[in-house]
């Protein structure tokens, strides 16, 4: 029997691609919320999980990272996944005759030029694979679905117009979650280790707390902050820096990290996605 990848959406979803990239021998799981996707980690009915972490186009995903400190799982690996979007319908449809078309806002919001020049309306749905599998239910060939192809190929859909996204360069960011954390990964294009903190309440606390990450040349790629239990004083950092704790480097400026934090956890050590650096070449390059 195949391990399991679950992720949240229904069959066809961005997400599914994901796990196709990331782990193409595990078969996946859908699940309705991100919460069920983790709980299936973590109650051992699925290996992994997949989830989104963030869009190159609109930010984070909500509420992602407020669920993953607690979640009680590890980040292993990333996958980057173009987003590729494609008009569907049922065979036979003719472009022309569409009228409506259902997706997720957040592809509606991509979508916008397309749609208008077509003039057929944008309508929400909870998900795009679900819209896709919506479409493919009522066989009405005045509404479409905005959707993956992958949607398109598991409901009989076929693609009437493809890459119908306004920006051709939207990315989503997909972490790959486990049990257990992974020590010691391998990668070809550097290791990456992602961690939470929250910086004592003393002044200029973030300043200090981020001086040895500089000191020490260490890369940090991101830094996000986040209330948390409804505080305004409470502030959790979400990061991620190049580098192994192991590495001296690394390992002088978690040492001084901590000595101004009332909390740090290591949430992740994972090789760096191949399309990680080939985005960050291109805008150097471009």
């Amino acid at each position: 029997m195949p391990s399991l990848i679950a992720f949240q959406g229904e069959l066809g979803a961005y997400s599914h691609q994901a796990c196709q990239r990331a782990r193409p021998d595990f078969e996946p799981l859908p699940c309705e919320t991100f919460v069920d996707a983790i709980e299936a980690v973590r109650s051992g009915n699925a290996e992994l999980a997949a989830l989104p972490v963030e869009n190159s186009i609109y930010g984070r995903v909500a509420d992602i990272h407020q669920i993953l400190p607690e979640s009680g799982l590890f980040i292993i690996d990333e996958a980057l996944v173009r987003i590729r979007i494609h008009l569907l319908a049922i065979p036979g449809t003719n472009i022309e005759h569409v009228e409506k078309a259902f997706s997720h806002t957040v592809l509606l919001g991509q979508c916008r030029k397309f749609l208008s020049n077509h003039k057929i309306r944008a309508s929400a749905w909870a998900d795009t694979a679900g819209a896709a599998k919506h479409v493919a239910t009522l066989g009405n060939p005045k509404v479409a679905a905005l959707a993956s192809g992958l949607a398109g190929e598991i409901y009989g859909l076929e693609s009437l117009a493809r890459h119908v996204e306004d920006q051709n360069f939207s990315r989503t960011r997909f972490f790959i979650m486990s049990r257990k954390l992974d020590s010691y990964p391998r990668g070809k294009n550097g290791i990456i280790t992602a961690f939470v903190f929250q910086v004592r309440n003393i002044p200029a606390a973030l300043f200090k707390a981020l001086g040895g990450f500089a000191t020490n040349h260490v890369n940090m790629t991101k830094l996000e902050s986040y209330m948390v239990g409804g505080s305004f004083n409470a502030t959790q950092f979400f990061a991620e820096v190049e580098g192994h704790p192991d590495d001296k480097p690394l390992a002088l400026a978690l040492d001084e990290l901590s000595f101004f934090t009332d909390e740090l956890r290591i949430l992740g050590i994972y090789p760096a996605s191949p399309e990680r650096v080939q985005v960050s070449q291109s805008r150097t390059t471009g």
